[in-house]
This record gives C-alpha cells, sequence and structure tokens, in this order.
C-alpha cells in the first residue's frame, strides 16, 4: 500500500518559500485549540463547582478528585495520538484521518454541551456525570487522534529547498495554538459564570466545527504524503526505527515529569487561584481567567525568543536543542518552587482565617444564610453546599461539627456575622501565580516548541506522525503520573494526603531529581536528521 489514489499533489513542492497550504493549517489549529483550551480551562471549577445530577442536586468533586479526574481527561488526550498516528501513517494518510477524527472531536463537544439540558431530558437518558464522560471521552479520542497528524503534516508541506523555513513554521504553529487559547481562556469561564455549562462547552464545538472546515478548505493546497502501509510496519520494526524510538524514549521519559507539573496549571492551579487575591489591573479575574496568562505569555515569548534570547545566548553556548530542553526543566523546577510558596501563604491564611471563626461558630454569631448566599454569589460553589448542609443539623455543643464548619467558611474565604459585619480571609495576591506563570511559560518554549521539531527532524521518514506520537505519549505518561499521586494519596473522604504546600512540594523535588539526571543522559544521545524529498514520497 505503497501508493494512494488521490487527485492531490504527493511530493513537496521544490521552492525556497512558504507552503501554499500553511495558512490553512495554521488557522485550524487555532479555531482546534480554542476548542480544546476552553473547553479544558473550566473542567476543575465545573467539576468541583457546578456538577449536579439529573434531578439538580449537587455533585461535586473533591479537590483531589477534580485533579485526579482532569489528569486522567488529559492523560486519554495524549494517549490516543499512537492510534491516530497509526491510522495516519499506515492506514489513510494524515489528511483523511485528521478529517475522520475531526468530525469524532465535533461529536464529543456536542456530548459536553447536553449536560444544561432540562432534567426531564437528563433523567429519561444520562445525568449530567453520563454526558460528561462520554464528551471527554470522544474529545479525547479525536484531539489526541489528530495531534500527530496535524503537526507531522506541518513538516511533511517542506522539502530540503526550504527546509530553513521548518523552524519559523513550527514556532508559528505553536504561536497559533496559544492565540486560540488565549481568547478562549477568556471567554469560557465568563460563559460559564453567566450562561451556564451549556453555552460554555457549547462555544468550544462551534470552534471546532469551524477548524474543521477550515482545514478541509485548503485540501487541494497541502502536500498529501500516502500512508505507507507495510512499509510503515518494516520501518518501524527496522533497526533504524527501533534504535530512533529508544534514543528519543530515553528523552521522552524526562520530559513525561515535565508535562506532570506544566498540565496542573491547568487544575491544581486553577484550584490554587480560588484562594487568592484575584484582584489584578483593576479587575477581579475568575480562577480559570488566571490560565489566560499563559497563551498570552507564548504570544511574546516565542518571537522573543527566536530573534533575541536564543541569538545572545548562542554567543556564549551552542544552543542544541536538548540543552534548550535541559534549561526548561530547571525553569520547570522554578515556577513550581514559587507556587508552592504560594500555597504556603494560602495554608497559612486560612488556618489564621479559621481560628478568628472558631469564636464566632461557638457562640452561634454566624449569619449562615447570608454567608452562603456570598459564597455562591463569588462562585464558591463547593464550601456554599457543605456549609448548607452543616448548618441543617446545628452541633454547636459538638466539637467536631465546629472545627468542620470552621475549616468549611475558612475555605470558602469569608463569613457574615450575625450583626452584618462581614469577615473576609486575607488571600495571598494572585501576583505570585503570575510570577510562576512567567517562569513556567518560559519552559514550555525550551521544552514542548523545541521538542516539536525536534521530533519530527528525528523521526525516519515513513514513520514521522507515530514518532510525534510518541513524544505525545510523554504528556500522557505525565498526566497518568498525576493523577496516580492524587488517586493513591486520597482519604476515604476524598481529600488528599498531601494536603496544602505539601503536595506541590513533592513534584517540585520531583522535577528537580528529573532535570538532574536528564543532564547526565542527554550526553550519550546522538542526533540525526530525516527530512522529506521528493524521491521519499513517491517510494
Amino acid at each position: 500500500m505503497s501508493q494512494q489514489s488521490t487527485p492531490y499533489r504527493s511530493t513537496p513542492t521544490e521552492t525556497t518559500g512558504m507552503p501554499g497550504g500553511i495558512p490553512f493549517i495554521i488557522g485550524n489549529e487555532a479555531a482546534e485549540r480554542f476548542s480544546f483550551y476552553g473547553m479544558k480551562v473550566i473542567l476543575a471549577v465545573f467539576m468541583t463547582q457546578y456538577l449536579v445530577n439529573a434531578s439538580g442536586e449537587a455533585a461535586y468533586l473533591t479537590e483531589a478528585q477534580a485533579r485526579e479526574y482532569v489528569a486522567w481527561f488529559v492523560a486519554s488526550a495524549y494517549f490516543f495520538p499512537v492510534l491516530g498516528a497509526i491510522l495516519s501513517d499506515a492506514i489513510l494518510g494524515k489528511y483523511r484521518t485528521i478529517m475522520l477524527l475531526s468530525i469524532v472531536y465535533c461529536i464529543g463537544h456536542g456530548a459536553l454541551a447536553m449536560i444544561d439540558m432540562p432534567s426531564a431530558f437528563l433523567q429519561a437518558t444520562m445525568d449530567p456525570k453520563g454526558w460528561l464522560v462520554a464528551g471527554l471521552f470522544l474529545i479525547a479520542l479525536g484531539s489526541g487522534g489528530i495531534k500527530p497528524c496535524v503537526s507531522a503534516h506541518v513538516g511533511d508541506q517542506f522539502g530540503r529547498s526550504n527546509s530553513h523555513l521548518l523552524s519559523k513554521v513550527f514556532g508559528w504553529f505553536y504561536f497559533s495554538i496559544n492565540f486560540g487559547a488565549f481568547f478562549s481562556t477568556l471567554l469560557t469561564p465568563w460563559l460559564l459564570k453567566h450562561y451556564g455549562p451549556g453555552w460554555a462547552f457549547g462555544v468550544p464545538g462551534i470552534l471546532m466545527a469551524l477548524a474543521t472546515l477550515v482545514f478541509w478548505l485548503g485540501r487541494h493546497r497541502y502536500i498529501h504524503i500516502p500512508p505507507k502501509g507495510i512499509g510503515f510496519v518494516r520501518e518501524v520494526f527496522s533497526r533504524e526505527g527501533l534504535g530512533a524510538m529508544a534514543g528519543l524514549l530515553s528523552i521522552y521519559a524526562f520530559v513525561a515529569v515535565f508535562w506532570s507539573l506544566y498540565d496542573q496549571s491547568g487544575g491544581a492551579w486553577v484550584l490554587q487561584a480560588g484562594q487568592m487575591d484575584r484582584n489584578f489591573l483593576g479587575i477581579e479575574w475568575l480562577e480559570s481567567q488566571i490560565q489566560a496568562i499563559n497563551p498570552l505569555l507564548i504570544l511574546c515569548y516565542i518571537p522573543l525568543f527566536s530573534f533575541v534570547v536564543y541569538p545572545l545566548v548562542g554567543r556564549v553556548v551552542k544552543l542544541t536543542p536538548l540543552r534548550k530542553i535541559g534549561a526548561g526543566f530547571f525553569l520547570c523546577v522554578v515556577a513550581f518552587g514559587i507556587s508552592s510558596l504560594a500555597q504556603q501563604r494560602i495554608d497559612a491564611a486560612q488556618a489564621a482565617f479559621s481560628a478568628q471563626v472558631a469564636p464566632m461558630v461557638a457562640d452561634a454569631s454566624v449569619d449562615y444564610p447570608k454567608t452562603i448566599e456570598v459564597l455562591r454569589a463569588s462562585e464558591r460553589n463547593a464550601p456554599a453546599q457543605a456549609l448548607e448542609t452543616l448548618a441543617k443539623e446545628p452541633k454547636a455543643g459538638d466539637e467536631a461539627w465546629r472545627s468542620k464548619v470552621s475549616e468549611t467558611i475558612a475555605r470558602g474565604g469569608v463569613a457574615i456575622a450575625a450583626n452584618g459585619s462581614r469577615l473576609d480571609a486575607e488571600w495571598p495576591s494572585i501576583a505570585w501565580q503570575i510570577v510562576a506563570f512567567l517562569v513556567l511559560t518560559a519552559a514550555e518554549v525550551l521544552v514542548s516548541v523545541t521538542c516539536l521539531e525536534f521530533s519530527y527532524t528525528q523521526a525516519p521518514k515513513k514513520m514521522k506522525s507515530f514518532v510525534m506520537s510518541l513524544y505525545l505519549l510523554s504528556v500522557s505518561a505525565g498526566n497518568v503520573l498525576t493523577a496516580l499521586v492524587n488517586k493513591f494519596t486520597q482519604d476515604a473522604d476524598g481529600n488528599s494526603l498531601l494536603p496544602g504546600a505539601s503536595y506541590y512540594w513533592f513534584f517540585t523535588t520531583l522535577m528537580l531529581a528529573a532535570a538532574v539526571v536528564y543532564i547526565v543522559v542527554s550526553l550519550f544521545y546522538r542526533e540525526r536528521e530525516y527530512l522529506q524529498s521528493a524521491e521519499d514520497a513517491a517510494a
């Protein structure tokens, strides 16, 4: 199956300029990333603050459970690239695989939009948790399956004559990812707050449908590298293929630890931001919206690193891809160290506030209905629900009950006294997390952008998508690590046995150890570059 019956061009154009299909691929990626990150950024908040059953009763998850489930979803989304890569390289080709799985992707978004349907519909079909699981599975399958194909499809547009533009295009490719992510991270939390889960999950679905349309419109401008059939299998299990994979996997093992930490910026850091003073630039930001800092910084950092940082540093030391990745690992340690320090201050503020409200709870001077009302108005639905449950059966003489009430109020960060006065926890500034994002995003540029280009160039020619899927599998492995840590450090009630800052310090220490070992392993890696040519495409 070395050839594919197709009206499309299957060999790279001999030109020194930019291939004609690149704008369509970049446009598709921007819209697709809007849909993925827009949905992903609100998951933790939805699970801990909005999830209900078919009757409309609260079914919130604990923070540890939400962190675990978000990690499993991301792990799945980065596991399915293996399936997409095999379909692409061996059977369908990249274009057909992307189109097929994009449709699955759109259906998944449609399933998430069902979450906000009337209770009669939900009781007749599935409850919101069922639609959530179904939607996340289809999105993981669709988004994961197309990931290695899209990035490899970018590389396929280039031959020897214009290969010098690869680094620039992968930079723009990553730019488009974050362009879409920036706007969706601002918009979808706002939609969730003001219009509910249906619109918050539905709008990203509309953008995914648009992404599919844009990609289809460029079909006649692309270079369509035919699937290699049995040739793909031979190359994977050849000495060259196995050697390339073994070398890359030795690097990806450490990249997985990086992704374990990085992807918690969309889970643990969102929940952390909920207990911080989020007044910034005169605006009270929603906890999910803080994530918009990351793609905004990427839009600034990519040209900054390409045109300023790399040339300046390159005058002092040769900047190889492996050195860039290593530097990114150590910056990730710094970023998570900052978030760990921030969490220590949150823990101290929560303990101080709990001690402050404890006497009020003891002498029954808390206005529970007003406190619950304020908590719900500020989107603190989980502590509001917990406090409402506790207040229904007051046990003023029960010390355990009083302690639980004080801790619940402290988690919410606000208490209304019977005389109408209001007490607020003195949360640390969101500036802590902004500084952490400044460092983490620099680490992302060094690791993620570099790994995209490095993986493509180090992949033998008949297994480009497959090798890209192995890189993406490192993202999955990192999130499996996060999920397992959260799963096996939960008590019977779903609360973490690594409370507060100890959770963040655990991952900071893990990344530091991985970065040190990586330095040694990278010294033994031998680079070899593989690029497409007209002769290869015809083979």
